[in-house]
C-alpha cells in the first residue's frame, strides 16, 4: 500500500457505511451457522446476545450470543466476529485502521482522526502496546504468522497485516478482519488484556 494514500484509504474505510453493513451480515451468518451446529453437550443453543454500544461510528446494539438450553449445561457460546475485536469499546475495524495509521500519517493528522472518533490518546496507546506486546506474543499469532511469506514485520503491526491482506482491495479491511476473528472469542486467543 503506497503511504501517500494509505490515511485517505484508511479514512474511507472508517466513513463506510456499506462496511459497516457487509461486517453486520457475516458476523450474522456465522452466528446462524454456530446456533445450528448446536451446544458441544448436544443441547440446542438459544439466544443470548450481548448488548454493545461500540464507538467509532457503527450502530451495532448487540454482539452475537447463544446459551445451551439443556439443564445442567447452560454453556455460552460466542462465534467469532469480524465487528467487535474482543472486549474493546471500539469497533474492530476502528482499532485496526487507527492504529495502522499511526504508521503512514503524520501525528498531526493522527490527532484530527482521533479527536473526531472520540479516542483517547492513553486508549491509541493502548492499543499501540497491545499490538506489539500482548498480540505478538498470543498462541494465535505465533501459529498464524507462519502462513506469510516473507514474515510480516511485527514492529509495525497492524498495518503490515492491512499491507499483506492488500486493504486497497474492496475486500481487503474484511479479509483482515476474518482473519482476525479467532481472537475474538476466549479459546481463539489466549491473550493479556489492553
Amino acid at each position: 500500500m503506497k503511504k501517500t494514500t494509505e490515511g485517505n484509504l484508511c479514512q474511507c474505510h472508517l466513513a463506510d457505511q456499506k462496511l459497516k453493513e457487509l461486517l453486520q451480515t457475516i458476523d450474522s451468518d456465522v452466528a446462524e451457522q454456530t446456533r445450528e451446529e448446536g451446544c458441544p453437550c448436544g443441547g440446542k443453543l438459544h439466544r443470548a446476545d450481548y448488548e454493545r454500544k461500540p464507538r467509532g461510528g457503527a450502530k451495532w446494539a448487540k454482539r452475537d450470543s447463544f446459551c445451551c438450553g439443556l439443564e445442567g449445561c447452560r454453556r455460552r457460546r460466542t462465534p467469532p466476529s469480524v465487528r467487535f475485536l474482543g472486549r474493546r469499546v471500539y469497533a474492530g475495524f476502528v482499532v485496526v485502521l487507527v492504529t495502522a495509521m499511526m504508521h503512514g500519517l503524520k501525528p498531526e493528522r493522527v490527532e484530527v482522526i482521533r479527536e473526531q472518533l472520540g479516542i483517547d490518546r492513553r486508549t491509541l496507546e493502548r492499543w499501540r502496546q497491545w499490538w506489539l506486546r500482548a498480540f505478538v506474543q498470543s498462541g494465535f499469532w505465533k501459529a498464524a504468522k507462519a502462513r506469510f511469506a516473507p514474515s510480516v514485520e511485527e514492529a509495525s503491526l497492524p498495518m503490515t497485516l492491512c499491507e499483506r491482506f492488500e486493504i486497497d482491495r474492496p475486500d481487503g479491511l474484511v479479509l483482515v478482519l476474518k482473519f482476525l476473528a479467532p481472537i475474538t472469542v476466549r479459546a481463539g486467543m489466549r491473550y493479556p488484556s489492553m
